[in-house]
């Protein structure tokens, strides 16, 4: 887990600051941006008083080229959570969503956020190759970062036995796959896994997936982004539980 950081804009402060998990240091935005804030109660939770800057203190204080909408909030990274937190669960609401060394924030931030939106139990990640919470990763998860758990693991593969011990059947995206997303059945326990780009899954995890599918995509392009895979293939599994 890294060190303290500004995030930033509408969705990931307000996300922040209803998390009674998230530790906020400071809290700072324009002086039309206070007047539309409002602070949540939380019983035992203090948030730090608003400090009100003008628009060229904020540039300075959260980047130039930063998204703000003139409003940050200086925090502690979120504590990851662990496998167990969710592996028992009798039936999880969604898909668990797990990404092998996906390394870049923006993509990662995105999967959050898709994840959000189709109700994804989870995203867990390897702890080492993987993208760490950032400013970045949570702008572009827009509030998702404080709504998804998180889940960090030492070995990927031995988080995977564990996962298939306990019931859960693993799905891994491969563009190499014999069969189409849409021939899978999803039960309650559903773990979609994608790799990085480029390289996809590595070769054991892709070994130890009790089935690969692909995305059926016109030949005239070679692959997708992982962020646009993980929004097709939530999408599906959505509906195909929603009508189960």
């Amino acid at each position: 887990m890294g060190g303290s950081y500004w995030l930033y804009g509408n969705h990931a402060v307000n996300a922040a600051l209803a998390n009674p998990q998230r530790i906020v240091r400071r809290l700072v935005a324009s002086k039309s941006a206070l007047e539309q804030l409002v602070l949540p109660k939380i019983d035992g939770r203090k948030l730090p008083q608003p400090e009100m800057m003008d628009g060229k203190t904020l540039d300075g204080l959260l980047g130039a080229n930063a998204v703000h909408q003139s409003i940050g909030a200086y925090v502690e990274p979120l504590q990851a959570f662990v496998l167990e937190d969710i592996i028992h669960t009798a039936k999880p609401r969604g898909p668990l969503v797990v990404l092998d060394q996906v390394s870049d924030p923006h993509n990662v931030g995105a999967i959050l956020r898709t994840a959000a939106a189709f109700d994804a139990v989870g995203v867990l990640m390897p702890k080492d190759h993987s993208a760490p919470e950032t400013a970045v990763m949570a702008k572009a998860a827009s509030g998702a970062l404080d709504l998804v758990p998180r889940i960090v693991v030492t070995n990927l593969a031995t988080a995977m036995r564990e996962l298939k011990e306990a019931g859960w059947w693993i799905t891994g995206l491969s563009g190499d796959a014999k069969q189409s997303l849409a021939d899978i059945k999803f039960g309650d326990k559903t773990v979609l896994i994608l790799g990085a780009e480029g390289s996809g899954m590595r070769r054991l995890t892709a070994e130890l997936c009790d089935e690969l599918a692909r995305l059926p995509i016109s030949p005239n392009m070679e692959s997708l982004n992982v962020s646009n895979a993980a929004a097709i293939a939530l999408y599906h599994c959505y509906t195909v539980r929603k009508h189960a």
